[in-house]
């Protein structure tokens, strides 16, 4: 009966939506007409198939808008922070993939800073800030990441030294006009979809547990 219950709960598109939208962060801290002097990208929103040919994911919105980003003069330099969390195949550095699109995209090489060897979020903001520390470009920056990982990610930045301001891209969840079938008809893509905000939920709370964020 317990098991019923929860699982008739976490199938619900109602009640993921609301918690995924309380949790993530909804908008964009950049001040209108306000320059930065870097914007910062975090990955996950590629990967390499087996023979190493790289390709964008669902999470793509997040390249897109940090080339509309850079093409308005908001960003005037681009640090893409993102190595290989896989532990068992070497596969080159997602960063390397995603430079070669922002060079197809027509962002100039001096503008773009790599940063292909983090592995997590903590390191994405302890290499980032060396970068920018030793370009001595000045913040704030403009943290360009999916709405629902923001809220881990501003937290591990800002311990780090860093002073960002949010860019939520590659939303999960938005404020819509519910259908009964939200409401009533139980999902199992709903509840298999949780895993990835779940996983936000424990790496904040690992995290301050550590003092990482």
């Amino acid at each position: 009966m317990v098991t019923a219950t929860i699982a008739i709960i976490f199938s619900n598109g109602y009640l993921r939506n609301e918690a995924e939208l309380s949790w993530q962060i909804n908008k964009s801290g950049v001040e209108p007409g306000k320059k930065y002097e870097a914007g910062i990208l975090l990955g996950g929103l590629s990967g390499y198939d087996k023979h190493l040919v790289g390709h964008f994911s669902g999470a793509c919105d997040r390249f897109i808008e940090t080339v509309i980003l850079y093409k308005q003069g908001v960003i005037q330099k681009i640090v893409v922070s993102s190595g290989s969390a896989n532990l068992f195949i070497k596969v080159p550095g997602e960063a390397n993939f995603l430079n070669e699109k922002l060079l197809e995209s027509g962002i100039p090489p001096k503008d773009i800073l790599i940063d292909n060897k983090s592995r997590n979020t903590f390191e994405n903001a302890t290499f980032s800030k060396h970068i920018l520390d030793s370009m001595q470009l000045k913040g704030p920056y403009v943290l360009i990441s999916s709405a629902f990982h923001l809220h881990r990610a501003m937290q591990v930045f800002e311990k780090a030294g860093l002073k960002v301001v949010p860019y939520p891209c590659a939303f999960n969840a938005t404020e819509k006009v519910y259908n009964w079938d939200d409401y009533f008809w139980p999902s199992l893509e709903v509840l298999v979809s949780w895993g990835g905000l779940i996983k936000e939920f424990v790496g904040v709370a690992m995290y301050k547990l550590t003092g990482k964020a």
